[in-house]
């Protein structure tokens, strides 16, 4: 059963549908909305500030998502993708973008709508992302525009098989 704890008096709040693997880990201050999914070993950790997470978003196996205390919030949207091993440190992430494995995101950076973040990348705290663009490398660096309606599919798609292999977990119980 994941761990789920209260940390300061900040209870997570977890909307009823949300799939939390077995050894997820949600601390303090975290919302989570509707149809999101928290995989094997990742680690939501609301406790120095807040996390907020939206709806039909994936954190996947080996992410962690924190905060600086009393200086930074992480705010994740709708329909976002967080690949394996990801960081996100106090940052923003809008709606329908995908931070690919092992990227590091960090303290007040913005991910625009749509944005790609990409595999290995480092993006540095209070870098602007735009909506559409991809960025990679170490340090994080403007690749490309991305097409909105094409980013917005892939990201729904993967939201969607998220959900549907959550479902293949609640089926075994």
């Amino acid at each position: 059963m994941a761990l789920v704890r209260p940390v300061r008096g900040f209870v997570p709040q977890i909307a009823d549908d949300v799939f939390l693997a077995d050894n997820a880990t949600v601390v303090g201050d975290v919302v989570i909305g509707k149809g999101c999914s928290i995989w094997f070993n990742a680690v939501l950790r609301g406790d120095v500030n807040s996390i907020r997470i939206g709806e039909h978003t994936n954190i996947q196996d080996c992410a962690v998502i924190h905060t600086l205390y009393e200086k930074s919030q992480t705010h994740i949207g709708n329909y976002v993708s967080v690949g394996h091993n990801v960081t996100i440190h106090g940052a923003t992430v809008h709606d329908y973008a995908l931070i690919g494995m092992g990227a590091t995101v960090l303290d007040h950076a913005e991910i625009g709508e749509g944005a790609i973040v990409a595999a290995g990348a480092l993006v540095l705290k209070n870098t602007k992302i735009g909506p559409y663009e991809v960025w990679g490398g170490v340090p994080a660096k403007f690749i490309k525009k991305a097409d909105p309606a094409q980013t917005e599919e892939i990201n729904k798609k993967i939201a969607h098989n998220y959900a549907m292999y959550s479902s293949w977990y609640s089926e075994e119980k």
